[in-house]
């Protein structure tokens, strides 16, 4: 929670208090349901929970913002988002039934009302959405041929409407297809030495 609040110092007592759920609700239903690593669960608040808001420092996405969370696995980033922005509205998507499940379950620990999940294929949702987010969960070039036509295209931000994805490493030859996207390392932001390779990838919307 020091972490969080280290980067975050805004934060209400609501907003504190369920960040500091986090640890107990993920180590519990890990146990019944692994969705986490044990190493990751040990760390989850740099690994996972500040990882996903390293989004926040990009974009303070604003009252009834419609945000969906693609291959949401644990309920990342979605759920950190969630926490953060709770005028905001996220969808929690995956098509895995078990992480899902912990998923709903950590939505009711928390009490919160301003996500709901859906267990599907995101290419089978009709929605559209003014951010899409997720982790590294495909190619870019798959990512963007899965969510076609899934985001719209007035926007409410300064930060045009689009796909905000944490990814790591090289991406030179991954987004070459994408001379439109933006690549913004998370180092800047964090000083833990786990950020030192992961990124923030924003593509707007074409």
């Amino acid at each position: 929670m020091e972490l969080i609040q280290k980067y975050f110092p805004d934060l209400d007592d609501k907003q504190i208090e369920q960040f500091a759920l986090l640890q107990d609700l993920y180590a519990d239903w890990n146990l019944k349901i692994n969705v986490v690593s044990r190493k990751d669960i040990d760390e989850l608040y740099l690994r996972h929970v500040l990882h996903s808001l390293g989004i926040a420092k990009f974009v303070k996405f604003k009252a009834k913002t419609e945000v969906l969370d693609v291959g949401t696995g644990g309920g990342f980033p979605g759920i950190p988002l969630a926490i953060l922005f709770p005028e905001a509205r996220f969808v929690l998507v995956d098509s895995i039934g078990k992480k899902i499940k912990v998923v709903n379950e950590v939505v009711v620990g928390l009490n919160l009302k301003n996500v709901t999940t859906q267990l599907t294929r995101v290419e089978e949702m009709e929605l559209k959405f003014d951010f899409i987010v997720s982790r590294a969960v495909a190619r870019m070039d798959t990512f963007t041929h899965w969510t076609k036509d899934k985001i719209k295209t007035k926007s409410k931000h300064q930060l045009g409407n689009g796909i905000l994805y944490l990814k790591g490493g090289d991406l030179t030859e991954e987004l070459s297809a994408f001379p439109e996207a933006k690549i913004y390392n998370l180092r800047d932001y964090f000083n833990e030495d786990f950020f030192e390779t992961k990124k923030l990838v924003y593509l707007p919307i074409r």
